[in-house]
């Protein structure tokens, strides 16, 4: 009987999920499936793919599965308001440990553009000719008033769009919710097409590399990481902002109760605060000149 009572505190146990066992599963096979499709690996030839995708699509049947058990707990009215402190603030630490990954592309950047000098203070030649100058001498680089500024601008007009979405929502305004929303996946989906083209640019011309330049792999290297993991997660928004679109048109979300749409804001002004640091840093002040 006493298994059956009804709850007298505000907490949500959760019932015994299989996800966890089957999104570990999936993920084992996504990540040996990618060594196999670089590499080659257990007598697989380079370039075989289907493990890859066999364990990405098992993830992608994890995210689904787990989060429409999260969003039946929250119509079903488990998510009470410790509940949701405890949903914020995990949220809020999943952002704080995205910061924390950022900050390692921005430091080894920052440890080459400012303190280049002191390796070319070596007694080694080769050394000085190398770290002489940050960007490499030789290495041309993107001129960040053309499309880095367009996709800078694009990606504060989605801010404000977000922004105007999650008010109108708290206001009962599910029309001006769902055009803010409509706007900002199409402003993120045009900022991923505009990287995608720079980076095709930058990959037909190599801007970034000049065989004269023994560290030009390095800024190249630093460059593809730090915009290239921002514009992952970009796309990881997009994809965020477009399920709570889903869910706004099926009828879900209310004015008092919609943590889900508040968490994809939160991470989509992440996104774009990021940004701000990549463009002002790298294109910019420890880029530009080069270029100019």
């Amino acid at each position: 009987m006493a298994d059956h009572a009804v709850p007298t505190h505000d907490y949500h146990l959760v019932k015994p999920s299989p996800w966890p066992f089957v999104g570990s599963i999936a993920a084992a096979i996504m990540a040996t499936g990618l060594i196999m499709w670089i590499k080659g690996a257990f007598g697989v030839p380079k370039g075989t793919y289907w493990v890859f995708a066999l364990g990405a699509l098992g993830v992608v049947y994890t995210m689904l599965g787990w989060w429409s058990d999260v969003i039946k707990e929250a119509n079903e009215g488990d998510h009470t308001p410790v509940v949701s402190i405890g949903l914020r603030y995990g949220m809020i630490l999943f952002i704080a440990s995205e910061v924390m990954f950022f900050v390692a592309w921005f430091w080894m950047f920052f440890e080459m553009a400012l303190f280049h000098g002191h390796r070319a203070a070596s007694s080694i030649e080769e050394v000085r000719g190398a770290w002489g100058a940050w960007p490499p001498k030789g290495v041309e680089t993107l001129d960040p008033w053309h499309f880095p500024l367009i996709n800078t601008l694009t990606l504060l007009t989605s801010g404000t769009t977000i922004t105007w979405s999650h008010h109108a929502l708290m206001h009962g305004d599910r029309k001006g919710a769902r055009n803010g929303l409509i706007l900002t996946i199409l402003l993120g989906l045009t900022f991923t097409c505009i990287q995608a083209y720079e980076y095709r640019e930058i990959i037909s011309e190599k801007l970034f590399f000049n065989e004269s330049a023994a560290n030009s792999g390095l800024y190249g290297s630093s460059f593809f990481m730090a915009t290239g993991f921002h514009g992952f997660h970009v796309m990881v928004g997009t994809i965020f902002l477009t399920v709570c679109l889903i869910r706004l048109l099926g009828g879900g979300f209310k004015p008092n109760q919609h943590f889900g749409f508040e968490a994809a804001a939160w991470y989509w002004h992440f996104v774009d605060v990021v940004w701000l640091f990549l463009f002002a840093f790298i294109y910019v002040i420890f880029g530009g000149h080069a270029h100019a």
